[in-house]
């Protein structure tokens, strides 16, 4: 696999340079992103919040 294009500059780009442009892809795997995002965020609120429960 190599470069797509004989000249290695900007202006020979004319689209979009991603796998799975066209497909479903990009919005699962903005999904997938999401929820890790969510489960993180609530994983990190809960041992916050039992810390500060261990200080009263």
């Amino acid at each position: 696999m190599g470069f797509p294009y004989e000249e290695a500059s900007w202006s020979v780009v004319d689209g979009v340079m991603f796998m799975g442009w066209g497909t479903a892809m990009p919005g699962i795997y903005t999904a997938i992103a999401a929820i890790i995002c969510v489960v993180v965020l609530f994983a990190g609120n809960r041992s916050e919040h039992a810390r500060y429960d261990d200080h009263d």
